[in-house]
């Protein structure tokens, strides 16, 4: 029988419940520990999962019995705990942005090659059916040259909302506003899907909220394929509209609407049922960040105890991770 992977989680915020319950569900794993510089947050959830609980997290990084820590800290604050999880031999999941510069994601991204440890980044859409459909058919070619590749992500968050953490909305903690903490999701899946982004021109703004970053941006991109593109990114659009890609080739285009293909129209006349995924969508956060599903983090969970497993790469490594802040810095 395997042994089981121990997971720890450093930082009990708004997410890490998805990443408690994505660890209950995989077999041959379980949560050990977590940590929280707020006492009251690392009880509660230490005692909700049945796990032991502290203050310092680098208690955590002391346990033999823990194999993986999921770090879920403001993005500005990840640095620091990466390098030391890396130095005790801990693989590290680590929320999304991986970090707010290029600069410390690269020391991120080293430290752990050196010290021979998986890192993984939390890009959880790229694991769901919808999103991988669409990167199937691309990659299969069934919708020839790409030639436009668009990112909507017409969102909403309530002054409350940033305001409700000290670190939100703010550059050093945050590192950008609607497309860094936000929009960050469908920009991956665009990048994913249309390949690597040659240049860049954008606008932003800060038009509807009290905070140190952008709530609106709008960016047009030149593929390296050639391809075009635009992504509209915001927390500024009340009520909040589920996010959309658009993918267009030269023999077809397929739209993302949220998590599900809702248009799949290609010149050969190949057709699925509509929406795809059949079943009912996730509410989504474009209003609300607690409504996300939760089968993506599990998804992605799964295959991180399946790369130290079989000693692999995960599937959104840390060079994964970093290509959607390298687009969204420039």
């Amino acid at each position: 029988m395997e042994r089981t992977i121990g997971f720890g989680i450093i930082g009990c915020g708004t997410i890490a419940p998805w990443h408690a319950d994505s660890v209950a569900r995989i077999e041959g794993a379980r949560l050990v520990a977590v940590s929280d510089v707020v006492e009251e947050a690392a009880r509660k959830m230490g005692q909700k999962y049945q796990a032991n609980w502290y203050t310092d997290y680098q208690k955590i990084l002391e346990r033999e019995d823990v194999d993986v820590v999921c770090v879920l800290t403001p993005s500005g604050m990840r640095k620091e705990i990466v390098l030391k999880a890396a130095e005790a031999g801990k693989h590290v999941v680590v929320e999304k942005p991986i970090e707010v510069t290029l600069e410390r994601i690269d020391q991120m991204i080293g430290a752990c090659e050196q010290a021979g440890v998986k890192l993984a980044v939390i890009f959880q859409n790229r694991f769901l059916p919808g999103p991988r459909r669409v990167k199937e058919a691309m990659e299969e070619g069934k919708l020839g040259k790409p030639i436009l590749g668009d990112a909507y992500i017409k969102w909403y968050r309530t002054q409350q909302y940033y305001d409700s953490g000290g670190w939100r909305g703010t550059w050093r903690y945050d590192g950008g506003g609607a497309l860094m903490n936000q929009s960050i999701h469908t920009i991956d899946l665009l990048l994913w899907i249309m390949g690597p982004v040659h240049s860049v021109s954008a606008k932003m703004a800060t038009l509807a909220h009290k905070i140190e970053v952008e709530d609106l941006a709008v960016a047009t991109l030149r593929f390296a394929s050639g391809a075009l593109g635009v992504i509209e990114g915001s927390t500024a659009l009340y009520p909040g509209f589920a996010s959309r890609l658009e993918i267009h080739g030269e023999n077809g285009s397929l739209i993302l609407k949220g998590e599900q293909v809702v248009a799949w129209e290609l010149k050969d006349g190949e057709q699925i049922p509509l929406p795809f995924p059949p079943q009912k969508a996730a509410a989504g956060g474009q209003a609300d960040p607690t409504k996300i599903s939760a089968e993506g983090h599990y998804l992605q969970l799964k295959d991180m105890v399946e790369a130290v497993r079989a000693n692999r790469e995960p599937l959104v490594n840390g060079k994964e991770g970093r290509k959607a802040v390298e687009l969204i810095r420039a």
